[in-house]
């Protein structure tokens, strides 16, 4: 175990309960930027943000097979993870049901993207960026959105919006993911379409 373990949420139930409403208001309306209170008296063992941690915290636990990017797979992380989730870390990705992305992805490929009968089942992404109000301007359009959504995003890779496109025809099944910059995070489920532009 590493030499200091970060603590976790002062109130496990409470805390908790705040960050899943956190993400629950980030999913249902997508392409708007939502603050995570600040719950970790210690923050976050590096190089997680906040509101990436608060996630685990909140979604995590000993059913919830996680899998860790290069740049998240450091051992205060994993041995974090373990001691507050439970959670099993596992090594293919394909097998979890989380995923933590503090490193720049070139691809969705590989994530369970569940099956027709279990869409429930797929991996959802939490994947760090540099930034949600700088960059590159994604459209936003689908279910929880009235006309339109503007969201600005860098750290995407160059073919992210066509890997989003297939996951959006896999429909019910398909990935969910959520972009988190700091303490802030924003949701996009597998029903929302992206294209680049102001619009």
């Amino acid at each position: 175990m590493s030499d200091t373990l970060l603590a976790g949420f002062q109130d496990a139930t409470l805390d908790s309960q705040r960050a899943f409403r956190v993400a629950l208001e980030a999913l249902s309306r997508p392409g708007r930027t939502v603050a995570m209170p600040d719950l970790l008296p210690d923050g976050a063992p590096a190089p997680l943000m906040p509101a990436t941690a608060a996630l685990a915290l909140a979604l995590f636990d000993y059913e919830t097979p996680v899998w860790l990017d290069a740049a998240a797979d450091t051992a205060s992380v994993r041995d974090w993870l373990r001691f507050h989730c439970g959670c099993p870390l596992v090594a293919d990705r394909a097998q979890a049901r989380f995923a933590l992305l503090a490193g720049a992805p070139d691809s969705l490929d590989g994530f369970d993207t569940g099956t027709d009968a279990y869409p429930d089942r797929s991996a959802t992404l939490i994947w760090q960026v540099d930034s949600l109000s700088e960059g590159q301007p994604h459209r936003l359009s689908g279910p929880g959105i009235a006309q339109e959504e503007t969201l600005k995003i860098n750290s995407l890779y160059a073919d992210f919006e066509s890997d989003w496109q297939k996951n959006a025809k896999l429909f019910p099944r398909g990935l969910d993911l959520f972009l988190v910059a700091g303490d802030r995070l924003a949701g996009l489920p597998r029903t929302v379409a992206i294209s680049t532009g102001e619009g």
